[in-house]
């Protein structure tokens, strides 16, 4: 061992100790065991892998499902003198063929890969090669197909480690896994003779509330004006985030809003400005806050309820992680619990579209039968929606589907700069500069700006940083260096900004394509029970929201947290009697909420409504999919 994890603590995080089970994770990991740790987020996971393999001689492989995070992982890293690679879909060959030479002949520390790389003979084949000190399975409830994030290529990881990295202890992390998950986890990965350590879920400084709201936008002002300090605003549509965002910036309370749909300029500017206080709020889609470090986080705000418990965990959970007391709020109107069941139904659509999406993903990318795969290509949904007339919804989530079946891998638009590598040694270039006067100053440029680094790697690249430097157009730059890569000098990758697709297997024949129907009815119906879980936590008056979700993870002991809405008794008590009429008149049959108000004229609507909600948290009644009330 080189160092000892306290001072490689102190000397590339600056930290005198280490949080609760860190210290033993890691000396478990250093023993050689296998481990797998849970941890609440923002619990300081990375951490765990990151110092045992810094203690090491070698790299950490670490398999992460998504691009964001482990491109902001990276750049951590960096940050703090460790050096760090990723390779990921939408990386040329050669990017990635530069990146894993690195990791075979350079210092790399750790290389960050998606589950769907471990198959590919380029990657397996260096991998040979690699000194590698730590396997770290991030996110490992994506092994589970009971988890809320389930990956099939999670699956390959056991076998994979079997063949080729045996002696080498692996370390799962997650924030988020009930006990049937848990116990998935360590079966799927295969882990011999685990440890495992699990931190409790609760987080005594985060007050958890469901309030039933009408007009959701209203209240959430009057949250942002009591409590202050920063606050993140989710809900659901792309275009609700800026109409949200809009409506809180006229009130006088500065917010931006985030979503995949923006550019990556974009995301980066709102991003910014939010992290560094500019902005106050930032009203946004799921897509925002994985590997977002912002402690000071004191509102979390759900205007639309998650699909799952886990998720509403996770991203509550980024209220609060400096220890101070924060809110983790959920606005929600009768039909909202309704509505989660219905989008839970329309995720799995029927086979034959499932097929008939897969066959004009070939037709648009003119694969033929047996060919394609990893192969990774610029996906624009609209133009491919566009010449086949297919639905945006049902495009959408056959393309899910399809990924869940592992026949595909979608990403999210991120942004990929241009780069640029010489081909030529010094010496061949500066022959091709004698012979080549035309693009003498132009690649001497090139090499004051960037250094020698562009012989041996990719180099990120400005061409209009370029364009200022050499006083031309930079349509003119983008042109000399297009011409330099016809004339084989570089290899240049202009930047990217749009979603990658890849296809995980060779083009198969779309109406025999296997589609596992069986276990995909069970994901449905599993789906189905974690979105009528969320719906139970909203309208649950009666136990305190901490205990509810950390039963849910399967922590039945937890006392009362003292400062959610249920502890803290924020709730109205109605006469009994208003309850009385709406529980007969619904015993002779079931209602919309807008024909018990015209069927009980006498009862005030306001008293009403709060009658309807106190029955449906004292579960006598309830929504069915159809969004009318029966009695329980």
């Amino acid at each position: 061992m080189k160092e000892s994890p306290e001072n490689l603590l102190l000397r590339y995080w600056n930290h005198h100790s280490f949080r609760p089970l860190q210290r033993e994770i890691i000396e478990a990991v250093l023993q050689g065991r296998d481990v797998l740790a849970l941890l609440p987020t923002g619990g300081g996971k990375s951490v765990c892998f990151q110092v045992p393999a810094l203690a090491r001689e070698g790299l950490c492989l670490v398999i992460s499902p998504l691009i964001a995070l482990m491109k902001d992982q990276v750049e951590n890293l960096r940050r703090r003198g460790i050096e760090a690679q990723a390779v990921y879909a939408g990386m040329s060959y050669k990017q990635i063929d530069h990146a894993l030479d690195n990791c075979v002949y350079g210092s790399i520390k750790f290389l960050y890969v998606s589950p769907e790389r471990l198959k590919t003979e380029l990657f397996q084949e260096r991998l040979r090669k690699m000194k590698v000190n730590l396997l770290a399975v991030d996110e490992a409830h994506c092994v589970s197909a009971w988890g809320y994030d389930f990956r099939p290529p999670y699956l390959q990881i056991a076998a994979f480690r079997q063949t080729y990295l045996p002696q080498v202890p692996l370390l799962a992390l997650t924030a988020t896994a009930t006990a049937e998950v848990q116990a998935d986890i360590l079966n799927k990965l295969g882990m011999s003779d685990p440890l495992v350590f699990r931190q409790s879920f609760a987080r005594p400084n985060l007050s958890y509330s469901a309030f039933p709201e009408e007009n959701k936008e209203q209240k959430l002002r009057q949250i942002l004006e009591r409590v202050h300090g920063p606050a993140v605003v989710y809900v659901r549509s792309r275009r609700r985030t800026q109409l949200v965002a809009n409506g809180l910036s006229r009130s006088g309370i500065p917010a931006t809003f985030y979503h995949a749909g923006l550019n990556m300029a974009d995301r980066h500017t709102r991003q910014e400005a939010w992290l560094k206080g500019r902005v106050r709020v930032m009203v946004a889609t799921n897509a925002f806050g994985m590997g977002i470090d912002k402690p000071d986080v004191r509102t979390v705000v759900h205007l639309d309820l998650p699909d799952t418990l886990e998720a509403y965990f996770q991203e509550a959970g980024r209220a609060g992680r400096d220890g101070q007391k924060a809110y983790a709020i959920v606005l929600f109107s009768p039909g909202d619990p309704a509505e989660i069941i219905r989008q839970v139904d329309q995720g799995y659509p029927p086979p034959a579209t499932v097929r008939r999406v897969y066959q004009c993903l070939a037709n648009f990318y003119k694969l033929a039968v047996g060919s394609g795969q990893g192969a990774g290509f610029d996906f624009d949904q609209m133009a491919f929606q566009t010449t086949f007339g297919l639905g945006a919804s049902e495009t959408y989530h056959a393309l899910r589907l399809l990924q869940s079946e592992g026949y595909l891998q979608l990403s999210e638009a991120y942004h990929q700069p241009s780069r640029l590598h010489f081909r030529l040694d010094p010496r061949e270039l500066y022959d091709f500069q004698l012979r080549n006067e035309h693009f003498d100053a132009f690649t001497k440029l090139l090499l004051r700006l960037y250094g020698g680094g562009l012989y041996s790697d990719f180099v990120i690249i400005s061409e209009n940083a370029l364009a200022k430097h050499f006083m031309a157009p930079e349509a003119d730059v983008r042109k000399l260096l297009e011409q330099l890569k016809q004339m084989e000098v570089v290899d240049y990758e202009p930047q990217k900004n749009r979603p990658q697709l890849t296809f995980l297997t060779p083009r198969l024949p779309a109406d025999t394509l296997p589609l596992a129907e069986r276990d995909i009815a069970a994901r449905h119906e599993r789906d189905l029970r974690k979105a009528g879980a969320v719906g139970a936590y909203v309208q649950n008056r009666h136990r305190c929201r901490t205990q509810q979700l950390l039963a849910y993870f399967g922590e039945n002991d937890a006392e009362n947290c003292g400062i959610c809405d249920v502890c803290t008794g924020r709730y109205r008590t109605l006469p009994s009697a208003d309850k009385q009429q709406v529980l007969a008149l619904l015993a002779a049959g079931p209602l919309s909420p807008e024909a018990l108000v015209q069927a009980l004229p006498t009862v005030p609507e306001p008293k009403l409504v709060v009658a309807v909600r106190e029955l449906l948290a004292e579960e006598r009644l309830r929504y069915d999919p159809r969004g009318v009330l029966v009695v329980c």
